[in-house]
């Protein structure tokens, strides 16, 4: 079976962590920032981790196993 090819839209988005965890960045911060409130700004930076329920499809995609 040849090797399986990591999906180019994925590697952009998610990344793993040494634990085999898939992290990923927040959604909502590429415009119309000025209708939110300095808080909900504040809480939508940095990165998180990607639910248990999505990790297998993350995974997948990065042809992570």
């Amino acid at each position: 079976m040849p090797k399986m090819k990591t999906h180019s839209s994925a590697k952009k988005r998610f990344k793993l962590t040494g634990s085999g965890k898939v992290k990923r960045f927040q959604a909502n911060t590429s415009h119309l920032m000025r209708k939110k409130s300095k808080k909900a700004k504040t809480r939508l930076t940095g990165s998180t981790t990607v639910t248990a329920v999505e990790v297998h499809r993350a995974k997948r995609l990065l042809a992570a196993g």
